[in-house]
């Protein structure tokens, strides 16, 4: 029988090595990307007439039958785990978390607006009017939120249900970022997706804050924590995001702008440095690093007690 935990354990150094390289994937289609390629023509064929929500909800029943069948072929041609390995680690994100991070930093050392253009990459907000701490900010909390949706739960999900479980999670992890949105043309059709990723990220994103604050400032701060992660605007992202804000001591989220219109966002960690410079980002880089790493020791410590 295979060792889900040793299969996540290889799949974390496989991905914090290689990533993803350009050799493979600028041959082959990422999996990720036919996923979004699937929500795409969904999006297209049924987001239109009345029943929107009920369209979503089929489309989403749909592509998360897909996957999960997909998920047990993998499972049944898998050889000592190989093939599951092979697909978690695909499906993590840990050293392109890192590479994306770090190109802001290094952007943002260059001057104002390659930090700007670099962060554009990564998150949804206005970036034009963005100062430096503000650019900084972005990217941090893009860190944050992406430890928990693209390694956290990912390792979650596997562990829980297999490759099944991995598989649908990311179709649901990318399909909220496509179709997951409160306005006009998504709020009805988006809306099963939108909620089913909130439900799917709600265990993973409070382990992921445990872990950051862990391996970051362990001995204080945990309500606090609960206190900003409660006032965030969404359910899960402001667990890690308010753990990373307390590890480093700064404010996060606040005001920002979408497609030009103001969000009054309240700060998470509002007593924190609102002034930070690009040594923050750095920090959170390593922070997220080092509980990377604790993550993976703790998955080999359970595939040796399991």
């Amino acid at each position: 029988m295979i060792d889900p935990f040793l299969v996540v354990f290889l799949a974390l150094l496989i991905d914090a090595a290689v990533g993803e390289p350009d050799a493979l994937w600028g041959k082959v289609p990422h999996p990720v990307k036919l996923m979004g390629s699937l929500v795409k023509k969904c999006d297209i064929q049924l987001n239109h007439g009345d029943h929107r929500r009920l369209k979503g909800a089929f489309a989403l029943a749909a592509c998360c039958a897909l996957m999960i069948l997909i998920g047990l072929a993998l499972e049944w041609i898998s050889i000592y785990g190989i093939v599951d390995v092979a697909v978690v680690a695909v499906l993590l994100c840990q050293k392109s978390l890192v590479e994306h991070a770090r190109i802001v930093a290094s952007g943002l050392r260059l001057s104002l607006e390659e930090g700007r253009r670099a962060v554009s990459h990564i998150v949804g907000r206005d970036v034009s009017k963005l100062d430096h701490s503000g650019v900084v900010r972005a990217a941090v909390e893009s860190v944050a939120e992406n430890f928990s949706d693209g390694i956290v739960a990912p390792v979650f999900w596997y562990l829980v249900l297999g490759l099944p479980g991995i598989l649908v999670y990311k179709l649901v992890n990318t399909a909220d970022s496509m179709v997951g949105y409160r306005n006009s043309k998504y709020s009805e059709f988006g809306w099963s997706f939108a909620r089913l990723d909130d439900l799917a990220n709600w265990i993973p994103a409070r382990i992921s804050a445990v872990l950051i604050k862990l391996w970051g400032q362990p001995y204080s701060g945990w309500r606090d924590i609960r206190r900003d992660a409660a006032g965030h605007r969404s359910p899960n992202a402001g667990w890690p995001e308010a753990a990373m804000a307390s590890v480093l001591g700064i404010s996060l989220s606040g005001p920002r702008s979408y497609d030009g219109s103001a969000r009054q966002y309240p700060y998470i960690n509002d007593d924190g440095r609102k002034a930070i410079g690009v040594a923050y980002l750095d920090s959170a880089i390593s922070l997220v690093r080092k509980a990377s790493a604790g993550l993976a020791g703790v998955v080999l410590l359970l595939s040796f007690v399991a």
